[in-house]
C-alpha cells in the first residue's frame, strides 16, 4: 500500500452450465487441446496488474522452486510440451489463494504455499488451477463481464453497477473467479491426473483440501478477534472440507495407495524454510484491528466487528455498516487538491462528484482535510466521504468512506480519528514472520514446540493446523515440522 490509487476488483460471474459426460481437455491420454494465441493475449493483458495487486512476485530460490513444480505440472496438461509456455508466479501475498488464467498464467500464494506439507501438495493445487485452464472454465461462465474488465472499487457507486454490500470486496483477492460446483469437481480430478502422470502420490491432492479446510475452521475461529477476513480460498474455491472425501475416493478409484508416488516432503521444507509468512512489512501489517507500516510511518485501527484487506495499493475495511479505503502516497497540491483528485478519480469518465465544502481539523498533530458527497449506488443512495492526512514532505493519505445515506462517517469515526505517525521505536518493533523448519528432538511435545509460534493466540492450534496434525497426532523425535517465527 504505497501509491495514490484506486483498488483494482476483477469481476466475473459464476457459470451453471457445464459439459457434464464429454472428454475434458487433458483429462485423456491424448493432449489437451494446445493453448491458442488469443488465451495468451487474454492472460497476458491482466498478469501485471494481478502482479501488482498482489504484492508482486515473491523473489528468490523459493520462487525457483515453486515455478520448477509449477511447471512440471503444467505439462502434464497436454496444452504446451514446452515448461516454459506456462507463467507460474509465487505471489507475495498473505492470503491463501491459487488461481489461474488463460494462456498458461498459473498463480499461488506464499501463505498458502506455507501451508502444505510436500511437494505432491504444492503439485495438486497447482494441477487444479491448471485443470481450470485445460477445461477452458474461464471462457465457459455466461457473464456480460470479461476476465480482462478492471474496475475501480467505488465505480460501482456511480453507475449503478453494484450495491453498498458488494461495492468494496476483498481487496487483496481481486481475481475472484468463482466456479461452479460441477467445475471445481472437473478440475479436483485432472489435476489427480496430473499428480499421476508426474508420479506424485495422488493423495495429497485430498491432504491439501483437508488443510485448507482447517485453515478456513480456524480462521473463522479467530475472526471475531482479528481483522483480517477468512482466507480466499473459501470464497475462490467453495467448500474444500466437501472436497476431500471426493479427492481420496477419485485417487482410491485410480488402484493409488497412500504409498503411491512421492511425496516430496523433505525437499518442499528444504525449499520454504526461511520464507516470509503473513504480512510484509514493506506493505504493511495487520495486528489485531490496527494497521501499522514501519515504513510510511503511520497507523491506524479499525472498528471492532471490520475486517481488513491489504493490498499494495490500498487497505479495504469492511462490516455490517459500511466500507472504507485507505490509499495514498506521494503528491503535490493542498489537502483540497488531493480530495479533488480522489472524487476525479472515482467519477471518471470526464464526469464530476459535487462534494460541496471542503473542511480543515488537526489530527493527533496532523493537518487533515475532508469532503463528502450523496451519490446513487442503484436504486439507493450512499454517502462517500474522503478524509485527507498531511503527512509532510509531499506525502498525503487519505480514507475514502463509504455508508448508507444519512449516516456519513457512520461507524469510521473513531478509525478516522485514530490515523497518526508511527515512532522510530514503534516502527522498529515491527518485524516479519517467517517459516522456520526444525527437527524435533526428543522431549519436544507440540504444546512446547507451539509456544514458540509468533502469535499472541492460538499457538496450538494454529500449529497443528500449520502441520496437518490432528486433535490426536503425536510428534516423534527425528520429524520434521514449520513453525512460525519473528525474523529480521
Amino acid at each position: 500500500m504505497v501509491k495514490l490509487r484506486i483498488a483494482l476488483l476483477l469481476s466475473t460471474v459464476a457459470v451453471t452450465s457445464s459439459c457434464a459426460g464429454l472428454p475434458l481437455p487433458g483429462s485423456g491420454p491424448a493432449p489437451g487441446e494446445a493453448i491458442t494465441e488469443q488465451e495468451r493475449q487474454q492472460g497476458a493483458r491482466v498478469h501485471t496488474q494481478l502482479l501488482q495487486q498482489f504484492g508482486d512476485v515473491y523473489s528468490g530460490r523459493q520462487s525457483d522452486y515453486v515455478v520448477r513444480v509449477g511447471q512440471r505440472i503444467a505439462v502434464q496438461s497436454g496444452l504446451s510440451n514446452a515448461q516454459t509456455d506456462f507463467t507460474v508466479s509465487l505471489l507475495n501475498s498473505p492470503v491463501h489463494n491459487a488461481f489461474a488464467l488463460p494462456g498458461g498464467y498459473v498463480y499461488i500464494t506464499r501463505n498458502l504455499v506455507g501451508l502444505m506439507n510436500s511437494e505432491a501438495e504444492l503439485a495438486s493445487v497447482m494441477g487444479h488451477e491448471v485443470g481450470h485452464v485445460a477445461a477452458r472454465h474461464s471462457s465457459r461462465r455466461q457473464s456480460t463481464n470479461t476476465i480482462g474488465q478492471i474496475l475501480a472499487v467505488g465505480l460501482g457507486i456511480l453507475t449503478g453497477s453494484g450495491d453498498l454490500a458488494n461495492l468494496a470486496g476483498q481487496a487483496a483477492q481481486l481475481y475472484t473467479l468463482r466456479y461452479s460446483r460441477s467445475q471445481e469437481y472437473e478440475a479436483d480430478e485432472l489435476g489427480i491426473t496430473y499428480l499421476t502422470r508426474a508420479n506424485y502420490n495422488p493423495f495429497a491432492a485430498a491432504d491439501m483440501l483437508a488443510s485448507l479446510a482447517a485453515q478456513t475452521s480456524l480462521d473463522a475461529r479467530i475472526a471475531g478477534r482479528n481483522a483480517r477476513s477468512l482466507p480466499e480460498w473459501a470464497s475462490t474455491h467453495p467448500d474444500p472440507a466437501a472436497r476431500v472425501s471426493r479427492a481420496r475416493a477419485e485417487a482410491t478409484e485410480r488402484g493409488a495407495t497412500p504409498a503411491t508416488g512421492a511425496s516430496g516432503r523433505d525437499a518442499f521444507l528444504d525449499a520454504i524454510d526461511g520464507m516470509l509468512y503473513d504480512d510484509d512489512p514493506a506493505q504493511g501489517v495487520i495486528d489485531g484491528n490496527t494497521f501499522r507500516h514501519p515504513d510510511l510511518r503511520l497507523q491506524f485501527t479499525v472498528p471492532q466487528g471490520y475486517t481488513m484487506q491489504n493490498g499494495t495499493t490500498a487497505v479495504v475495511v469492511t462490516g455490517p455498516n459500511g466500507q472504507a479505503q485507505f490509499g495514498g502516497g506521494n503528491t503535490s497540491g493542498s489537502l483540497s487538491d488531493h480530495i479533488d483528485r480522489v472524487f476525479r478519480e472515482l467519477a471518471g469518465n470526464n464526469r464530476r462528484i459535487d462534494y460541496g465544502n471542503v473542511r480543515t481539523a488537526r489530527i493527533n498533530g496532523l493537518p487533515v482535510a475532508q469532503a463528502s458527497a450523496r451519490l446513487a449506488s442503484g436504486s439507493n443512495q450512499v454517502d462517500v466521504t474522503v478524509t485527507a492526512y498531511d503527512f509532510g514532505s509531499n506525502r498525503t493519505y487519505h480514507f475514502l468512506t463509504v455508508t448508507r445515506a444519512g449516516q456519513g462517517i457512520g461507524p469510521f469515526g473513531g478509525m478516522l480519528n485514530s490515523v497518526s505517525r508511527l515512532s522510530s521505536s514503534e516502527a522498529a518493533a515491527i518485524r516479519p514472520r517467517v517459516i522456520d523448519v526444525v527437527t524435533v528432538r526428543r522431549g519436544d511435545t507440540i504444546s512446547g514446540l507451539a509456544s514458540r509460534m509468533a502469535y499472541s493466540s492460538y499457538q496450538e492450534e494454529r500449529f497443528r493446523v500449520l502441520n496437518a496434525l490432528g486433535s490426536g497426532d503425536t510428534l516423534q523425535a527425528g520429524d520434521r515440522v514449520k513453525l512460525v517465527v519473528y525474523g529480521r
